[in-house]
Order: C-alpha cells, then sequence, then structure tokens
C-alpha cells in the first residue's frame, strides 16, 4: 500500500517537473522575442527537458499502469488456496481496446435507442448501491464480486477476504512535496481549501466510482481544444486550474480514437492482483468498504450570463467537482452551449447539471452530434431562451453578428444572381429546345406534305390516264366479262363521320349492290365495312341462289352458279380502329391482305371501282389495285356536290331550279339576300336554308313569312302594281326596306330545324352554316308537293342512262327520306326524261362521270295549276335507292322502263302436264308490277331477335315472297351485331297493294317485337302514318280520274 502510494506521489513529482521545465522554456522563448535581433534560442534546454520526461515516464510506466487500472482484488478462499494451482496470464486485449482503423466516416456516430436506453438504465442502478441487482450488475459488468451483505453471518466471515489496500492514495493528483506550493488558484478555490491538506475533504466513498469513457470528439481542431483555454485568451491573468484542464485537453487529443485505454501485457509480479474482467472503475476513496450506502445526488444550476460561464461561480465549480472524472464531454457540451449562447446573445441561461449530465449519458453529444434542440433541453428556461432565439435577426446581435449578416446577405444575393442566371439560362436554353424541336417538326411535316403531295399528284394522274382508256373501252368493256369491284364508302368529312352514330353499319346498308349479278358477264367484289356473320352469309348465299328459280318460276330448278360469282371481303383494319369513324376506302387502304386477296381475284380480268361517296383514298386504292374507278375526281365531286354546286349546274344544264341564292358566306349577304327574295316572291309562306356539305336533312333549317305582321301590306303593293311592275326596283323599295329591318330579328326568333341531332340551335346551326357556306330557296307555294329520287349513269362516253326512278317517302313533318315508291308516277315521263338527260349532259361537260342522284320537287301552281318540277339537289354516288332496285330487279328478273315508268316482269313459261315434251309452250303476256321500298328502317327491339326467329316470325304471318306470283316481301339485313336496322321490299300487281302490304309488315313486326312497356325507338310509326297518307291521296286520285 505504501509503495502504491509512493509511486502516485513520484507521478505527480514527474509532472510538476514537467510543468516547470515548460514554464522556464516559456520564459526563455519570451525573453528571446523582447530580446534584440541575432540571439538565438537555447534548443538544449527544451530537449534536456524532454529527455526527463521521457526518462521519468518509462521509469515509472508500470506503477503508473498499476494507478491507472485502481482495480479491486479480491482474495482466494483459504480452503481452496492448496487445491489451486498458479497459472501466468497472457495479455489478450480485449476486441473494445483495439483501435479502429477505418475512416471516421464509416464509424457510427452513436449507439441504438435500445441500447442507449438500456446504458441509462445500467448507470443509473451503478449510482444507487441499495438496488437489488446493484451487486450482480457490478459482478457481471466488471468482474467484481461484492459480498452478500444480506447473507452475511458470523460464522462465514472467513470464507472470503476483500483486499481493501487502496491502489492510489487520497492525494493522487498532487504530490506531497509540492502540497504547500499553493497554486495560482481564485478565490473560490482558496475557500474550499482545495490547497491545503489539512483541510481537504474526507475522502469519498466507494459509491463515487464512475465509467471513465475516453472519446475523442468529431471536431478536435485546435480551435475548439477547450472552453477555458478561448477563455485564457481572452484573459491576461491565466489561473492554475484551467492550466490543468488544458493539459488534460491537449493529452486527450493525442489519444487514439478508441472507446478503451489500450493497456499492456501485465507483468507476473502484477498478475496476482489484475482480474479477469475489464478494468474501467476509477475509485475516488482509499477504502473499499462493503455496505454501499445510497449517496443523494446533489444539484448544481449553474448560470451563463451574456454567453459567458463564470468559472469562480460556487455552483460551477460544485458541478465541476462532482463530475470531475467526466468532465472531457461535459466541458465539450458547455463550451456548445456557450457558443450558442454567445451567437444569438442569449442574456441569461440556467444549465441544470442533471440533465446535462443525463444528455451526455444518451451519447447524443458524442462525436459533435446533438442539434440545437438537445443543447437547449439542458436549461430551465430553455422556453425564454427558445422564444428569444426565435426572434428574426437575433442571431445577428450576438457574437459574429455583423459577419454572420455579411455572409448572409452576400450568400442571399449570390444565390439570387445564381438563380437568375440559371432561370435566364434554363429559359435560353428551353426557347432554343422549342425552336430546335419546332423546326425539325415543320421540317419533318414539310417533307411529309411534299411526299402526300407526290404521291397524290401521281395517283390522280394515273386516275386520269385509267379514265380516258376506260372512255375509250367502255362500249366493250360493259358487254364482256367483268368485275365489279363495289367499295361502298362514304367519303364525308371527319367532323361529319364522327358525328354520326353506327358509321360502319350506316355504310353497309346498300347490301343489295350484290344483284348485279344477275347479269352473267358480271362477277362482284363487295367490300363490307363490318365483319358478317355466318347468319348474314348463309342468307345472302340462298338468296342470291334463287336466280335460276325466279327467272324458270320453279322452286326445283338446279340452284344457279351466280352465287360463285361474289366475294365479300371484310378489310382487317377495321379492327385496329373500331371507334374512328372510317370510310370503306380508307380501311381498305390500311388494310394489304385485302388488296392481295382482291389482286388476286381480279388478276387477267377486266375490273374496275365503283365507289359510294367520292374520297381521295379512292384513288389510292385504284391505284394500288391498278384499276379505274368509275366516278368523278375528288376534288370535282366535292365542288359540284355541294348545294351551291348542284345550284349552279342546274342552272346551266336549263332546268328549273327554286327561287333562292347561293354561295353564301356572311350574315349581311344572308340578310340582303332573304330580303331580296321575300320582295321578289311574296307568294313563299316558307324559305329554306340549306348547308353546303351536308347530307339529308342534318344541314336544312327553314323559317315561316307568315310570322311577320306587314305581309298583308306587302301583299297589298303587290297587287297594285302587278306582277310586271313589280318587277321595277322602285315599286320594290318600301317594302324591300321593311324586310331588311324585320329579317334578323325573324330569323332569331322563328328559324328552326329540321334535325336537331346534330345541330340543335339556329345560333349552332347559324355559325356553321356561314363557314361552310350555303343557299336560300322557296319551298314550294302548294299544300300538295311531291319529291322524287331519280338515279343516272354518265358513262364515260357521255351517254346518260336512267336506271331508277321513284316517289319519296318521308317522316311527317321532315324532309328525311325513308323509302320510296317505285316506279314514281308524279311527273310525266317526257319531262322527266327531259330533265334527266340535260342535267346528265352538264355534268358530263364538268367530269362528272359515274352513277348520279338526282331530287325533284313537283307541284301544282295556284293561279294557273300548272305542274312545276324544280331540281333541288344532287348527290354524286352511289344511293341507297339504286341498292334497293337491284335487289327487286333480281327477285322480279324484270325491267324498269324509266322512259315509260313501267316495271315490267317477263311472263310465267307454263308447260302442259299431258304433253309437256309434244306442245309449244304458252307465254303469258307481260305484266306490270310496283314496288315500295326502304333501306332505313329501325327498331331498337329487333337487337332481342335472332335472325332465324325472325324469320320465323314472318313466316307464321305470311310475309314472305311468292317466286311464281313475282311477289311478296324481301328483306335487306345489314349486320349480324347490333341487328337494329334492315332493308324491306314489297311488290304488289298495284301501287296500293304495295303500299299497304309494307304498312301491314311494319305494324305486325312492331307487334310481335314489342312490349306495351316496352315499345323501344323505332321509325316503323312515322312511316306507317306517311303510307296511309300516301294511300288517301292515291284513292283520292283514283277517283277524280274515274270521275274525268
Amino acid at each position: 500500500m505504501a509503495d502504491t502510494v509512493q509511486t502516485g506521489d513520484e507521478v505527480g513529482r514527474i509532472l510538476v517537473k514537467v510543468q516547470n521545465d515548460l514554464s522556464q522554456l516559456k520564459k526563455s522563448l519570451s525573453r528571446v522575442i523582447i530580446s534584440e535581433p541575432g540571439e538565438t534560442l537555447d534548443i538544449q534546454v527544451l530537449d534536456a527537458a524532454i529527455s526527463r520526461t521521457e526518462i521519468g515516464i518509462k521509469k515509472h510506466a508500470e506503477e503508473y499502469l498499476k494507478t491507472v487500472n485502481k482495480q479491486v482484488s479480491t482474495l482466494p478462499i483459504i480452503e481452496d488456496n492448496k487445491k489451486k494451482t498458479r497459472k501466468i496470464a497472457k495479455w489478450q486485449p480485449s476486441p473494445e481496446s483495439i483501435p479502429n482503423l477505418l475512416p471516421q466516416k464509416y464509424m457510427i456516430v452513436g449507439a441504438s435507442p435500445g441500447e442507449k436506453h438500456k446504458a441509462a438504465f445500467a448507470m443509473r442502478l451503478l449510482y444507487n448501491p441499495s438496488h437489488p441487482k446493484n451487486r450482480e450488475l457490478i459482478h457481471q459488468n466488471y468482474g467484481i464480486q461484492l459480498p452478500d451483505l444480506q447473507k452475511k453471518t458470523g460464522s462465514n466471515v472467513g470464507a472470503k477476504k476483500v483486499d481493501t489496500s487502496p491502489k492510489v492514495g487520497s492525494s493522487a493528483v498532487v504530490p506531497a512535496e509540492v502540497r504547500n506550493n499553493n497554486l495560482h488558484l481564485c478565490p473560490n478555490d482558496m475557500k474550499a481549501d482545495i490547497a491545503s491538506p489539512e483541510k481537504q475533504d474526507p475522502p469519498p466513498s466507494a459509491a463515487d466510482l464512475c465509467l471513465q469513457t475516453f472519446v475523442k470528439p468529431k471536431d478536435s481542431s485546435p480551435s475548439k481544444i477547450g472552453m477555458f483555454e478561448r477563455a485564457g485568451k481572452r484573459q491576461t491573468d491565466v489561473n492554475q486550474s484551467k492550466d490543468i484542464v488544458q493539459a488534460h485537453r491537449i493529452s486527450h487529443l493525442h489519444r487514439p480514437p478508441t472507446w478503451t485505454i489500450t493497456t499492456p501485457p501485465p507483468t507476473a509480479a502484477s498478475d496476482s492482483k489484475l482480474p479477469q474482467g475489464p478494468a474501467r472503475l476509477s475509485p475516488l476513496s482509499p477504502q473499499c468498504a462493503p455496505a454501499l450506502p445510497p449517496v443523494p445526488i446533489s444539484k448544481h444550476c449553474f448560470s451563463i450570463v451574456d454567453g459567458r460561464i463564470d468559472p469562480c461561480c460556487t455552483e460551477f465549480c460544485a458541478f465541476k467537482k462532482q463530475y470531475c472524472l467526466c468532465w472531457g464531454p461535459l466541458m465539450e457540451a458547455l463550451w456548445r452551449l456557450e457558443q450558442l449562447m454567445q451567437e444569438y446573445a442569449v442574456p441569461h441561461a440556467r444549465v441544470c447539471d442533471q440533465r446535462l449530465v443525463a444528455l451526455m449519458q444518451t451519447g447524443e453529444l458524442d462525436w459533435g452530434g446533438g442539434g440545437v434542440g438537445h443543447l437547449l433541453s439542458v436549461l430551465e428556461n430553455q422556453e425564454e431562451v427558445w422564444e428569444l432565439m426565435r426572434r428574426p435577426g437575433q442571431r445577428y446581435r450576438g457574437e459574429g453578428g455583423r459577419q454572420a449578416a455579411a455572409e448572409r446577405i452576400q450568400a442571399s444575393w449570390r444565390c439570387h444572381q445564381a438563380r437568375t442566371a440559371y432561370l435566364r439560362q434554363q429559359r435560353r436554353k428551353w426557347a432554343a429546345e422549342t425552336i430546335a424541336i419546332s423546326w425539325l417538326l415543320h421540317a419533318q411535316v414539310g417533307r411529309v406534305r411534299k411526299s402526300l403531295q407526290a404521291t397524290r399528284l401521281r395517283q390522280l394522274e394515273n386516275y386520269r390516264s385509267r379514265a380516258e382508256y376506260l372512255a375509250d373501252n367502255w362500249k366493250h368493256l360493259s358487254t364482256s366479262r367483268r368485275t365489279i369491284i363495289h367499295v361502298p364508302s362514304l367519303g364525308y368529312s371527319e367532323q361529319q363521320r364522327r358525328s354520326l352514330t353506327g358509321f360502319d353499319i350506316l355504310q353497309n346498308t346498300q347490301m343489295g349492290r350484290l344483284c348485279d349479278i344477275r347479269d352473267e358477264n358480271i362477277e362482284v367484289i363487295y367490300v363490307c365495312p363490318v365483319r358478317l356473320g355466318e347468319d348474314l352469309l348463309h342468307y345472302y348465299t340462298q338468296l342470291l341462289g334463287l336466280q335460276g328459280a325466279v327467272e324458270t318460276g320453279d322452286l326445283s330448278a338446279v340452284p344457279a352458279s351466280s352465287a360463285k360469282r361474289f366475294t365479300i371481303l371484310t378489310p382487317e383494319a377495321y379492327q385496329h380502329f373500331p371507334n374512328h369513324n372510317m370510310c370503306v376506302s380508307t380501311l381498305l387502304k390500311y388494310s394489304p391482305r385485302t388488296l392481295r386477296r382482291i389482286k388476286d381475284l381480279i388478276q387477267g380480268k377486266h375490273a374496275y371501282i365503283v365507289s359510294g361517296v367520292p374520297h381521295m383514298d379512292d384513288l389510292a386504292v385504284a391505284d394500288e389495285l391498278g384499276v379505274p374507278v368509275l366516278g368523278p375526281e375528288p376534288a370535282v365531286a366535292q365542288l359540284y356536290g355541294t348545294k351551291s354546286g348542284a345550284r349552279r349546274i342546274f342552272t346551266s344544264a336549263g332546268v328549273s331550279v327554286p327561287p333562292g341564292h347561293g354561295d353564301i358566306y356572311t350574315l349581311q349577304q344572308l340578310y340582303e339576300c332573304l330580303a331580296q327574295l321575300m320582295t321578289d316572291h311574296l307568294e313563299v309562306q316558307r324559305w329554306l336554308f340549306k348547308m353546303d356539305g351536308e347530307f339529308g336533312s342534318r344541314g336544312t333549317a327553314y323559317c315561316d313569312v307568315s310570322h311577320l305582321s306587314f305581309r298583308s301590306w306587302a301583299l297589298q303593293k303587290y297587287r297594285r302594281h302587278g306582277p310586271q311592275l313589280w318587277r321595277m326596283a322602285w315599286a320594290q323599295e318600301p317594302v324591300l326596306i321593311k324586310f331588311q329591318e324585320e329579317v334578323p330579328a325573324l330569323l332569331a326568333s322563328h328559324a328552326k330545324l329540321f334535325n336537331t341531332s346534330c345541330y340543335p340551335s339556329w345560333i349552332s346551326f347559324l355559325e356553321h352554316f356561314l363557314k361552310e357556306g350555303g343557299t336560300v330557296e322557296a319551298y314550294p307555294p302548294s299544300d300538295s308537293v311531291t319529291c322524287l329520287t331519280v338515279d343516272l349513269l354518265v358513262e364515260p362516253g357521255g351517254e346518260v342512262h336512267m336506271l331508277s326512278c321513284g316517289d319519296q317517302l318521308h317522316e311527317p313533318g321532315s324532309m328525311q327520306v325513308v323509302g320510296c315508291s317505285m316506279p314514281q308516277t308524279s311527273i310525266c315521263q317526257h319531262t322527266l326524261h327531259s330533265i334527266c338527260m340535260r342535267v346528265g349532259q352538264a355534268c358530263h361537260q364538268r367530269h362528272i362521270l359515274g352513277l348520279l342522284s338526282l331530287d325533284l320537287v313537283t307541284f301544282l301552281e295556284l293561279g294557273t295549276l300548272e305542274q312545276q318540277v324544280w331540281a333541288v339537289d344532287l348527290d354524286i354516288g352511289y344511293s341507297n335507292q339504286l341498292a334497293m332496285t337491284q335487289m327487286m330487279l333480281f327477285m322480279t328478273s324484270g325491267t324498269l322502263n324509266c322512259r315509260t315508268g313501267c316495271l315490267e316482269v317477263p311472263p310465267l313459261v307454263i308447260n302442259s302436264k299431258a304433253s309437256a315434251r309434244h306442245k309449244a309452250p304458252k307465254a303469258l303476256s307481260v305484266t306490270s308490277r310496283f314496288a315500295v321500298m326502304s333501306s332505313k328502317l329501325f327498331h331498337t327491339n329487333l337487337s332481342m331477335v335472332h335472325y332465324s326467329v325472325f324469320f320465323q316470325m314472318c313466316k307464321a304471318h305470311r310475309i314472305g315472297f311468292d317466286i311464281k306470283e313475282r311477289q311478296g316481301s324481301v328483306f335487306a339485313l345489314h349486320d349480324s351485331t347490333e341487328r337494329k336496322s334492315l332493308g324491306l321490299v314489297t311488290i304488289s300487281p298495284d301501287l296500293k297493294g304495295a303500299l299497304l302490304t309494307f304498312a301491314h309488315n311494319l305494324s305486325i313486326i312492331h307487334q310481335e317485337i314489342s312490349a306495351p312497356n316496352l315499345q323501344g325507338k323505332t321509325n316503323f310509326k312515322k312511316l306507317i302514318k306517311n303510307i296511309e297518307e300516301v294511300v288517301g291521296v292515291t284513292i283520292q286520285n283514283a277517283e277524280i280520274e274515274k270521275s274525268a
């Protein structure tokens, strides 16, 4: 024990000598600096001091190691002393003592939250000796087996002895020789009697043991060596206590960055005194009593005033003394807290020692960790400090505030400049990219446009050359074997096609084109826009196979080979564009497999294309197949297929047209033309507004003049002047001015539309009317108006043929054509033929070839009762009426003579049963037939009935066709999917019978497929009502003829 005390004194003496030598060296250095130039520093003095320090440390290294370990040795049991053998211990460093050579960035900064909580709990148990688990925890962690005080009795006192001899004396810090040498202490330290060995406090108990952890801070630059080093630079009088702290910090910086002290191998002399577990406890007292009474934890709260800690403050000195063994981490935290208070100019902050120690023990502050929140958590007035720090600009009121403000301003300004420059550069880059991409797209579009123009120009040239060939060889071609490629394409504009529902089915309403095979020299290739099911294919195969039976009138006749002369193809592109409403020509253009199939079918044969409404893709398909097109150029058809273009053709042909004006594109022009027309034709009560480019009744509106209050006054003016003078401008001027004033209000309030499916109001109609252009025409001034349609064929050679003619059937109150009766009985045949020939020749002069559909109206003039015929519309293309006419002619094997207005049916050949082989057959006289047909029948309930059930229902009600009598009903089916529309043809010996049969069939079908609560959407009822009106007119005309 005495040796240990002496060793501690010697170590302390060595440290004092080193300190004195360093002080002398410092004074020498100061003298050299003050002395005159030319004097040099004696380096030997510094070298001698360093040598003496090294010799002293080497001499007492082993004794100093024993002092640092401060282990408590436990003597073995006396009874078992003889049984134990002496073993030489081998030094094996623990894994924790091996230095971590990894870079600092790969080292773990702190423990996990669970480990921190466990360490804090263990530390509280170590500070509480009275806890039941204190003894177990010390033995488990430090290898110290404390006696069990509760089970200790007098009989087992000698069982195990504890070596309580102190390893280091109570005065281990300062040697006995220099205890009387009072260092420069502050008054508070003098009051604490630190320098007086006689007035020292009694030795602390064994409960003052604490873990001594050597941790190298993350930021260990010389500028942060210690709080009191910075304070020493600001003060001229440095006391001895600060020098000790500085020496401790400087020596701490040179230690390796490990968590434990690397211990050299123990000697044999000290082997019996070293325990097996790692030594981490540093006793503060020379005695280690078995009983460890609890020591109350003191609370030493001190203040930080104006960012400074008073080192002489009583509370701070007591706190420093209490936690001197773990002072390194605490000093680092205090320095950081002091620096924070200085930077934010906090006038007063109260530090709680317990919070600071607890925060240090959690490891949050290790390696420079822990933010402002962790540091402020150790303050008792942290709310006040936090509110003060949160004030705007508070950082710039503290230490270095001007510099921080300048740096912040400079950084903000530089950031603003950099951000502005970056955004400017980004905008320029974006603009450059946009310009480049736009230019590339423009160039690409230009190249594509030029390529398309060149392709279309080549296709147009090829079309013209083939059209010349077709015109030169038409007579030979029309009488030889040929193949007709039917493409029922509706080449409307994209806007019109997208506005139509069921556009693909609408294009397939001309399945009657298949009946062209009634000519034995014709083969038909029908391009269908929809996929037909097996039921439809079977139906048309059976229907077209009846040609032989129809010609002979014998159902037992062998089916003709006509079923082998037609082919139905569906372009594969319809699957890729199901909702684009493309016309058939466009679908066929993008269907290479179908094009190859057609090429194979027409190879080595004469063929040409018969399209529907002309489209640009018709030329592409014809150029791909290498065949001509029986039709005009798409540009010519677009020019003359409008309402205004039709008026120009009619005018040039010398055909009567209704009063009106075409090519109207401005609102003022519309008002002026309508006012002038009203003034010139006061007898007209309704005026029609037809939009160019529209079809049917979609683009037609009307306005009645009867809503004008001054119309009677205008009629009086007209009667006063008479028809001859009324043509003069001076006679019309007052009425014209009045009309011009009233026309805008009249149209705004009384203009109406026939069909609101596309244009719901007059405003929307007027907008498109002025954009597309249109005409203003007079409605016939009569109560009885009949409309008829004539289909013409303008051959490439210039000849014009009338293919069909029929009176139109309309829905009541609408101009929508839903059917017709054939042949027409409204106009004199000679007059009709003359009009058609003139119109056909005018079309041929304008290179309009192929199939045309001419609409006429007829009425009786009120004054003279003369029949007037006006040409009102011209549609370029294959019409639904012509398709249904082909089916009618196929089923009757008859011919339609438009010159005579008669549907002639050949007589039946009847052989006598007795002498069928010997007698000549008897031929019946030629008979005539009348037909009523429609391809636009619509009923939503038809989709709930399959075609097989539908035909069974018709058969039960005797709805069918009699081949022998060549009369009855024939259906034209359109699709297999929706099954909402169909076509119907009824043939009868007289017109009245045909009309009544047609109405009767519609009524039966409607009753069979409808229920009282499920009527569905249909046009059956309106058509039946219109047929009844026509029947009434027919009966009235028959009575007039009889009376005459």
